[in-house]
Formats: structure tokens, sequence, C-alpha cells
């Protein structure tokens, strides 16, 4: 076995991972970041819906509430900074029945106490007025809500790391690890040439993987490392242009967001994700494709915000994975887990758990959260 030693280890080529690696190499932190698969980005990074949440949904005082609305202002400053495609679109929050109505309200008062003050109650009106092919009784509009192309703003967090001295290890899985009596975390790292690499601090941002690498590290107690719960969500594409020009979402569902309409750079039109929980936490045997047979639950639940919806419009698109955790009493866990040496007692380590969204929005200001833990 070859033994390597650097400064500090980033686990996972994610956005997340990315980010932390950008953040820490510009602290002046010799980082390498260690990808299992043959490019970055390639697992839930690339299987989202590419959107800039403001940070509506997430309980005040939570770490998605507070990571979501910092890494808004951080990623949108990023990207007019490095020349990212992105568009403040806005977003819509529809109520179909009057009996969603109370829920726009308590979302109302849930954005304003985590800091999201450009949210506004719509009349069916005013809601039609703004996008009228939409079907509601009342909205809540976000202006801040926007998307960005995902590739291009990895690819430039990932280009800000090289530039201080980050280097990309792809094809190069942690097999095993432990705490070093000395201080500092001893890697065991598998690939073409298996190797063990010892440094100061390691960021497990695996992703879907988290728990099984935290899981492998010889040291840290049982305890701190959750149970995951894989939840698949599959979308449909639109064929033909899109009536709106604002993203559209329903009242949240358990699980998820709804089956809402998200919009690319170039204006398509995606439906989803659905939910559907899987009976594996097993990363590598997940399967990806997409059971045209969902398109029928699509239909109905588009055609409650959207009733014109033609007939035979939705084909298959994609699918993605959320990486979510079971809480000890069985319920699923609403929120960020990272979890550093206070929590755990290992020096050096820090593991990111349950980054779902608002993760891509988040990146940035995750980066730093954990920078401040090391």
């Amino acid at each position: 076995m070859i033994e390597y030693e650097t400064d500090t280890i980033v686990i996972g080529a994610g956005v997340v991972g990315l980010a932390c690696a950008k953040v820490l190499a510009e602290a002046g932190r010799e980082v390498v970041i260690l990808e299992a698969l043959d490019a970055f980005g390639a697992v839930t990074s690339a299987r989202n819906s590419e959107v800039i949440h403001a940070g509506l949904y997430y309980a005040p005082g939570s770490l998605k509430a507070a990571l979501c609305v910092q890494g808004r202002q951080l990623l949108y400053a990023h990207c007019l900074n490095r020349g990212v495609a992105h568009r403040r679109c806005g977003k819509l929050v529809v109520a179909t029945t009057p009996g969603e109505i109370g829920y726009l309200e308590k979302l109302e008062a849930t954005a304003r106490a985590n800091g999201v003050d450009d949210v506004r109650l719509l009349t069916a009106f005013d809601a039609k007025a703004l996008e009228p092919a939409l079907h509601a009784v009342a909205a809540l509009l976000c202006p801040s809500t926007g998307i960005v192309d995902s590739h291009a703003y990895m690819l430039s967090l990932l280009g800000d790391a090289q530039a201080h001295g980050a280097q990309l290890i792809c094809r190069s899985p942690v097999e095993s690890g432990q705490a070093c009596a000395a201080g500092g975390i001893e890697l065991q790292v598998a690939g073409q040439e298996p190797v063990t690499v010892r440094a100061a601090t390691v960021v497990n941002a695996a992703g879907l993987r988290a728990p099984d690498v935290a899981r492998r590290i010889q040291g840290l107690p049982a305890a701190h490392v959750p149970q995951p719960v894989f939840c698949k969500g599959s979308y449909f594409t639109l064929s033909g242009k899109s009536p709106f020009s604002r993203l559209i979402y329903p009242v949240p569902e358990a699980g998820g967001l709804g089956v809402h309409l998200t919009l690319d750079l170039g204006g398509q039109a995606r439906f989803g994700p659905d939910t559907e929980w899987l009976d594996t936490a097993d990363a590598g045997a997940l399967d990806y494709r997409v059971d045209a047979r969902h398109g029928d639950g699509f239909y109905a639940s588009i055609r409650k915000y959207w009733p014109k919806l033609p007939d035979g419009a939705l084909e298959p698109g994609y699918s993605g994975v959320r990486p979510k955790l079971r809480a000890g009493n069985g319920e699923i866990f609403p929120d960020f887990v990272i979890s550093g040496p206070f929590e755990h007692g290992v020096p050096g380590l820090v593991n990111l758990f349950g980054i779902e969204s608002p993760g891509l929005t988040a990146s940035l200001a995750i980066g730093k959260y954990v920078a401040g833990l090391v």
C-alpha cells in the first residue's frame, strides 16, 4: 500500500463536496478531493431540479433555513462573478382549493421568519394575471427563487478549488478508515492502485454513501451515524412550449414538495419529482429508470393547477434519489445533520448527512459552515 499525507481530504465531488473544497482551499488548506466515480457531480448533484431555493419551507432556526438563505445569496453572487448561467425567474406556490389557503399563510410567516422578505400572498385574480394558464384560488409569490446551470456551477467550484491548489482524484472510493491515536485520520482508498492516505481533517460529503462511509471509520461511535432512508423522485418533461414563465409549486406532500413545474434555462418545462420510498439504502443498487406508468399520477397532480395540460404531453425524463434520514423514533428527520468533533469526539472529522434539497442552493454556505468546524 502506498502512503500519502495531506492536510484535508474531502470525500465526494458532488456540489456540496466541491463547495467545501473551494472554501477550504481558499482558506489556505491543502485539499484533496476523493471521488469514487470517474467524474464529479455524477449522482445526486446531476439529478435534481436545478432550482435556487429562497428558504420558504424550512423550520426557523434549522440548518436548512439558515444555510439555504445564506447560500442563496452566496450562490447568486458567485454566479454573477463567475459567469455561471442562471435566472431569477421567481415562483408561485399555489392553493388549488380554499382549504389550502391556510397553508400559504403559514408558509408566508415561515418565510419571513427565515428572512425571506420579498414573498407576498396573491389573490386568484392576481395570480392568473401573472400566469394566465394557472388555476389557483390563491398563491404565494416568491421573486427570489431562480434556476441555475448546475453542471457549470460545479465546474466553477472545482476551478476555484484547483486555482488554490486543490486536487480532484476520481475512481478513488474510500474503503475504510480509522482515527489515529497521534491525531488525524487514516483512510484506505481503493482504485487502480490502493493507497493509504492520512489527513488532519476529513470532510465526509459522500452524499447517498455518507452514512456507509462513516460506518467504516473506526473510532467513530456508531450512535453518531444515522440510518439512511432513500426516496426516489421521477421527473417527466413537457413536449412543446411551456405556458408558464415562473416555477409553479403545489402545496407540499409528505417526503417532498409535490409534483411541481420547473424550467431549465432554455425554457423547457419539467414536472416532478414524485415520491417513491425505496426499501434499500444501498447506493450501489439504485435503479434510476423512470417508470412511464407514473405518468398517470403526474397528469392528475398537474391538472390541479394546470387544467389544460394536453393528453400525451408528458414524456419520461430522469430520476434522482433523496438521501433522507430516519430519527430514533422512526420518523424522517427534517434537517441537515452536520456532525463535527464537538458532537462525535473524533478530531478533524466532519460528516455531512441527509444533504438533500436545498443542498444545491445551500452549498457555499455549507462549505463556510464546515470550515468553521475545522
